[in-house]
């Protein structure tokens, strides 16, 4: 049987419109942009998976750190939302410390903690725009990331994947908020990459 997913992202446009641009059957992937963080995000997934139109479908939680130095309770409420969402049976595809680490390792393997600022200069060369922050947050862009990486022939999905695993594995024995670089996004792409072959 081929799974139906439910992905609740914390972006309202990158995440969901990345994972929506994947070669897959539409009625299979519902994605939802919250613009919520964390905790309250796996909380209100908990609620929308009860709701009759999500029912039997797999739920992802999309989040990431994104750290703020000067916010107390960070860590915490990062792993407790992590933690949460596992214990509801749902799946996690989390970043540390942001998405567009998924991005990078398309181009790169990195190994040394960045900052999302950081990997915003790095994609403004890779894709050769001036500012990411501004330019890419837009939906028309979000909407075209999924293509950008297809037809770049410097980007690589797979390399993205085995990179990706290999962080993971590194730092698997540390808490959540202390694997970084780290994303497991591979996973959730994983998943839709099986979805488009059935």
């Amino acid at each position: 049987m081929i799974d139906s997913f439910l992905i609740i992202c914390e972006g309202a446009n990158t995440e969901p419109k990345y994972f929506e641009s994947f070669p897959v059957p539409s009625k299979l992937v519902k994605t939802i942009g919250l613009g919520m963080s964390k905790t309250a995000l796996v909380n209100k997934a908990i609620k929308l998976s009860k709701e009759d139109e999500y029912k039997g479908r797999k739920v992802w939680c999309v989040f990431d750190f994104d750290i703020k130095r000067d916010q107390n309770g960070q860590e915490a409420d990062y792993n407790n939302a992590i933690q949460l969402a596992i214990s509801k049976g749902f799946e996690v595809a989390y970043s540390n410390d942001s998405f567009e680490l998924w991005f990078v390792l398309h181009y790169r393997y990195i190994d040394t903690q960045l900052t999302r600022k950081e990997y915003f200069k790095i994609l403004n060369t890779l894709w050769q725009i001036n500012d990411y922050e501004e330019e890419g947050k837009k939906l028309t862009f979000c909407q075209s990331i999924y293509e950008r990486l297809e037809k770049d022939s410097n980007a690589n999905q797979e390399r993205a994947i085995e990179r990706a695993k290999l962080l993971h594995k590194q730092f698997e024995r540390l808490p959540y908020s202390e694997k970084n670089p780290c994303t497991t996004v591979y996973d959730l792409v994983e998943k839709l990459k099986l979805a488009q072959k059935d």
